[in-house]
């Protein structure tokens, strides 16, 4: 609206407190009494509402003109009923009656309290005509409906002033800007701390009480309706008023606030004459004042108002809460919980623990100086500042929930590892879990590869409906040099024959209907580190595949490094001499030539055939072909030569990691493959002796990831598919 943009007539602030009920008055009073107490900086309005003009409720706008504050508008909004429907009726009375009276008034800050239906039709009323909201109370959590209606109020609101560490830390999460945050107190703490020993306490109790009554020997009761579910509500409070008539002490009973369901409890209350009994004083209200003498020396306060949890606290008065109206707040060790308030035995045994008790004094709410603090958070507010709130979201956490469009179903992914040996593919969920797999021999020519690789990805789509699992796209890991821009396979290692120049994408996303990622298996490897395991939360990484070849990826700033011709992170063809063995690249002394399973299998059959191989304790079969673990297993047996063989594959190796140290300077290498274990501790070895200083802290992790090339190419779906930006 226009006219809040015109400058502040005489520099006052104009603060409008709107006061609903008796119980939001208590914590907004000591705020309109600072604010009254500075005439040269607020001009204050006060704006009356809900059941405060009641007679049923004790028209407790009276008090608010005791208190010596003019009213400037008094709105009748409460439709009769006290019922669910009544109360949705009564807020939109509300946001009929409001916008007049804030159109007359013109407030630069509109102070709103807690968790009512009524503050609620306030904070709607005063976003929507661009008025600075200033919400008291917020971020707490009590366990009904009152929680959802507080939040949204703080969602409304520009600026907040909560209570508790907790209520900050809560409002904070709902991505509230901390610098609008005031963690001042409760507000009526600043008067229950100051005014409560006062000498004539005894005539006060008298007075509501009777004559005969001593202190700490009377119970306050005070129960309010629980909206979702009044049934139950009625039902305590039923119980709670037999357990009181048992326990035979003088009881001082509040009627119930307004809600829905109130009507049904006033009605439990006459029907077992209450009114009438001599131990009982029913009353509709009680000036704030007097309120807190008799809580402070009441001998128990039951029921579930917030009082109870917050107030009483303050004076170390016992308290029994019943039900789950105030099940998330903080308590001091005064409050004695009865969640399950289903018999009145529990109930009167509740009452034989804490009645009489006295317990330390809490200060959880307030120290007593929340109104300064208030004050002066009501001077910093800047009304050039940009009306519109800004909110400060937090980074997402990977989803790991259910897709909202198809709620039965798990986000899923179809990862292809296309191996030297095997073709496999797998459903695999956004934890990074494979819900099934497949695997079949990887045929030696294009079309029977495409053929059978088509066939197993259409038989994964086909179970993953039967296994709820909704699939999002297709990763595809494969040997060689891709480019992942394009879904190409460039150049083929020598193990998958006929699978250069080879368009992965088009096929798949055609039959399939889904987008396709594809990207090499040393790169998938690093992927699904940085996801699932070593590499989560790592901004910069390496990850080394010591298997049949060498292979690998480089993490840096959370992502792949490809390099302008996708040869980047090609770890296996790091030369570490000049003159070494002959590499399947073509070139010499790499370090696939020296440490890969294939080169230790090439030099366990010339040991093994030079008759160098075999020691004494290791068996060998006639028939069983020589692997790169028989040089393993006889090296740990003592062989000296398969010993040397070792040695110098593993400082092959180490060498090449330093070298990639020394150019990218990671956080972390992580070794992946059959080899990985055995390279681990000669690798980091070699690490302390040859990098540089700065470099030989960096450490060096096996892999617990069993399947890596699947999980990194499942990770391409589920990193881009669940995006939101792209």
């Amino acid at each position: 609206s226009e006219y809040l943009e015109g400058p502040n007539e005489n520099d006052l602030l104009r603060v409008c407190v709107a006061t609903c009920n008796r119980a939001d008055y208590s914590k907004l009073a000591p705020i309109m009494f600072g604010i009254k107490s500075h005439p040269e900086e607020f001009d204050l309005e006060v704006v009356v509402l809900g059941s405060h003009l009641i007679d049923d409720y004790g028209n407790t706008f009276r008090m608010i003109e005791q208190d010596d504050f003019d009213i400037g508008s008094k709105l009748h909004t409460i439709v009769r009923g006290e019922d669910e429907a009544a109360m949705v009726e009564s807020v939109g009375l509300a946001l009929v009656k409001l916008p007049d009276v804030l159109q007359r008034l013109r407030p630069d800050i509109l102070v709103i309290h807690g968790d009512r239906f009524d503050a609620l039709a306030l904070a709607t009323a005063a976003a929507l005509m661009n008025i600075r909201i200033l919400h008291v109370e917020g971020g707490e959590v009590s366990g009904t409906i009152d929680d959802s209606i507080r939040h949204a109020i703080s969602k409304l609101a520009h600026y907040h002033a909560c209570c508790t560490r907790m209520a900050e830390q809560h409002l904070i999460a709902m991505c509230e800007d901390h610098s609008r945050i005031l963690l001042a107190g409760c507000p009526s703490y600043d008067k229950l701390l100051s005014t409560h020993h006062r000498e004539d306490y005894m005539d006060i109790i008298k007075s509501w009480l009777g004559d005969k009554v001593q202190e700490y020997d009377y119970i306050v009761a005070l129960q309010h309706p629980v909206t979702t579910d009044i049934q139950k509500s009625i039902k305590i409070y039923e119980l709670m008023l037999d357990a009181l008539l048992s326990f035979n002490k003088k009881t001082l009973i509040l009627f119930p606030n307004i809600d829905a369901g109130s009507k049904e409890m006033v009605r439990v209350m006459r029907k077992k004459g209450i009114e009438q009994h001599p131990n009982f004083r029913a009353v509709k209200h009680i000036p704030f004042e007097q309120f807190i003498q008799l809580v402070c020396r009441a001998g128990c306060m039951i029921g579930n108002s917030s009082c109870g949890v917050r107030e009483a606290g303050a004076f170390g008065t016992p308290v029994i809460n019943l039900g789950t109206r105030q099940t998330g707040r903080e308590t001091g060790e005064n409050v004695l919980h009865v969640r399950d308030a289903d018999t009145q035995n529990k109930i009167y045994h509740a009452l034989e623990l804490q009645f009489g008790k006295r317990y330390p004094c809490s200060k959880i709410y307030g120290d007593g100086n929340a109104v300064p603090r208030i004050i002066k958070f009501l001077r910093t507010i800047d009304l050039d500042e940009p009306l519109q709130k800004t909110f400060c979201f937090p980074p997402v956490k990977d989803s790991i929930s259910q897709d909202i469009d198809h709620i039965l179903e798990t986000q899923s992914a179809l990862a292809v590892d296309l191996g030297g040996t095997n073709l496999r593919v797998a459903i695999v969920c956004m934890r990074g879990n494979i819900v099934k797999k497949y695997t079949q021999p990887n045929p030696k020519t294009y079309e029977a590869r495409m053929q059978l690789l088509l066939k197993m990805c259409v038989d994964a789509m086909r179970d993953a409906v039967g296994l709820n699992c909704r699939i999002l796209g297709v990763g595809v890991s494969t040997g060689g040099r891709v480019n992942p821009q394009e879904g190409v396979v460039l150049h083929s290692t020598k193990l998958i024959q006929e699978w250069s120049s080879v368009d992965l994408r088009t096929p798949i996303s055609d039959a399939l209907h889904l987008p396709v990622w594809v990207d090499n298996d040393g790169n998938c490897a690093a992927l699904a580190e940085r996801k699932f395991g070593h590499g989560k939360g790592v901004e910069n990484f390496v990850t080394v595949i010591t298997g049949t070849g060498i292979g690998g990826g480089i993490i840096h700033h959370n992502e792949l490094v490809y390099g302008t011709t996708f040869c980047a992170a090609e770890l296996g063809h790091i030369m570490v001499s000049l003159e070494g063995p002959e590499c399947s690249c073509g070139s010499r002394g790499c370090i696939e030539a020296y440490a890969s399973g294939m080169a230790l299998q090439r030099e366990a059959k010339r040991l093994h055939d030079e008759d160098l191989l075999k020691v004494e304790g290791m068996e060998m079969k006639l028939s069983e072909p020589i692997t790169a673990g028989h040089l393993i297993n006889a090296a740990r047996l003592g062989n000296s030569k398969a010993d040397a063989v070792l040695n110098k594959a593993s400082t092959a190796l180490g060498v090449g990691i330093v070298n990639i140290l020394h150019i990218v300077n990671p956080t972390l290498v992580i070794l992946s493959g059959v080899l990985a274990s055995y390279y681990q501790a000669p690798v980091q070895r070699i690490i302390s002796e040859r990098a540089l200083f700065s470099a030989q802290s960096i450490k060096v992790l096996t892999s617990e990831l069993e399947e890596p090339a699947l999980l990194g190419a499942a990770s391409m779906v589920l990193d881009y598919a669940t995006r939101r930006i792209y």
